[in-house]
């Protein structure tokens, strides 16, 4: 079946599915939560097929999250989809307003190649939740999950309800050349950009997650071990290629050599003592292709040549696609490293001595997807998130925003617009449709023509009343 004809299916298709009870959505959820856990081993060596991606990653990373989305949501969705009253002004008495949650018809997922999976199917499982039609592409730079994620959906829905197609870039652009309903893509801010532009030809509404500098911050009042080891743990997690990671770390001068001497002993104890340990890990990811590898070894080298110092790390294998996790000192925010989003195992340490110099420069980047901020300082916190902007937001920690279905995960300006997760996915591809209905009884009639002086005196009288 062509893309085309899949596409006319479920625009055929998409009034019955949008009329399915909460039951029923819920029965495709399980469906799909079965068809996972029957595919979970197939997923796991498919990732470390594509690049050498842990196993313990994911089944946490991957699989963990999504089976708790599925869960969520299956415990929600009735609420989710009940009818919300609203108030009805004084003006408009005898009527009675509520709000219906509509699904959007047709809906594309774009998804990236550095979490293949998760990234996919929660966006896929807020979209079933709210009773839409769904193409989803997987990115092509993980070919073996892409094969299996595939599966997953073919053994689960129909075509013409969930269909996963494959492809390079030229797919990617004939999907957007069609007329969707809603757009979510999770990529880079570059190809985000086009993805907007082209849901612009049809007035398509759009949800990005993008990118960027994610800062984190480091006060004289943080507990240094654990937040070497919470930014370790975040910056090292899939060898960097995280949206969220911390991109780098600014630390406070009077403890700038600790954090430094604590964040080299926790890659030791995470990833292996010396650099043959750490390449024989099996809990090291590599880095995606030579496209990838070659870029990091470009803007590392050229940081190095700079003036910044090697801390740790720097061990390479191009055949590999190897790099070591690496952190690097003296860096200067004109260096090469600093001026777009890494997207790999290099950790830049800068230093600043008063905290209004660091957020003066995190200010005058873009709007990251992620903040982190390490400090015991209430005064301090408070300044943090009042003086700056991001997606979101983890004080004393990194990563964890994007694992509850409590809250939204999104960006904001160049990192992305709109956001999903639990209920906040639910209403991103639902219409809330607003449905007033009046009885015979209204007060409206007074601003109805003939304007004779009488009526019109009392709709002014009326008006007054309102705006006080």
């Amino acid at each position: 079946m062509t893309l085309q004809e899949i596409f006319e299916k479920q625009k055929e298709n998409r009034w019955r599915l949008s009329q399915t009870t909460a039951d029923e959505r819920i029965g495709r959820l399980k469906r799909l939560k079965k068809a996972i856990l029957a595919h979970e081993e197939e997923l796991k060596a498919a990732m470390w097929s594509d690049y050498h991606r842990p196993a313990a990653e994911v089944e946490l990373a991957e699989i963990y999250i999504t089976i708790e989305e599925i869960n969520f949501a299956i415990r929600k969705l009735k609420k989710w989809m009940r009818p919300r009253r609203a108030p009805t002004p004084l003006g408009l008495l005898g009527a009675r307003t509520h709000i219906r949650y509509e699904a959007k018809g047709v809906v594309l997922v774009l998804a990236p190649w550095n979490y293949p999976f998760q990234l996919l199917a929660n966006p896929v499982i807020a979209a079933i939740a709210a009773g839409n039609c769904v193409i989803a592409k997987p990115s092509e730079k993980v070919p073996a999950t892409s094969r299996v994620i595939k599966k997953i959906f073919e053994q689960t829905f129909p075509l013409h309800e969930v269909a996963v197609v494959e492809g390079d870039a030229s797919l990617a652009e004939e999907l957007l050349r069609l007329p969707f309903d809603h757009i979510l893509f999770t990529g880079s801010t570059t190809v985000g950009k086009k993805v907007m532009q082209a849901a612009a030809e049809h007035l398509t509404p759009v949800t990005l997650e993008l990118g960027g500098k994610s800062p984190t911050l480091v006060t004289e009042s943080a507990d240094l071990k654990k937040a070497a080891a919470r930014v370790v743990w975040g910056k090292f997690i899939n060898a960097g290629q995280t949206c969220i990671a911390p991109d780098y770390v600014y630390v406070q001068e009077t403890v700038a050599a600790a954090f430094l001497k604590e964040a080299t002993q926790q890659i030791e104890i995470m990833y292996g003592k010396n650099p043959e340990q750490r390449k024989s890990s099996k809990d090291y990811t590599r880095i995606i292709d030579d496209k990838a590898y070659a870029r990091l070894e470009k803007v590392l080298d050229a940081t190095l040549l700079e003036g910044a110092k090697l801390v740790t790390g720097n061990e390479r294998s191009a055949k590999e696609n190897y790099l070591s996790p690496t952190v690097i000192e003296n860096v200067e925010p004109f260096h090469p490293i600093m001026k777009e989003e890494i997207f790999g195992p290099v950790l830049p340490v800068l230093r600043y001595q008063k905290i209004e110099d660091a957020l003066a420069h995190i200010r005058q980047g873009e709007k990251p997807l992620a903040l982190y901020l390490f400090s015991k300082n209430r005064r301090e916190i408070d300044r943090c998130l009042n003086e700056t902007t991001a997606g979101g937001t983890v004080v004393n920690h990194t990563l964890i925003q994007h694992v509850t279905p409590y809250a939204p995960f999104g960006g904001i300006g160049a990192s992305g617009m709109g956001g999903y997760h639990g209920e906040f996915g639910f209403k991103t591809f639902s219409h809330e449709r607003t449905v007033m209905q009046q009885s015979f009884f209204s007060l409206s009639s007074v601003m109805f023509p003939p304007y004779q002086r009488k009526l019109a005196h009392l709709g002014q009288l009326f008006l007054r009343f309102l705006s006080r």
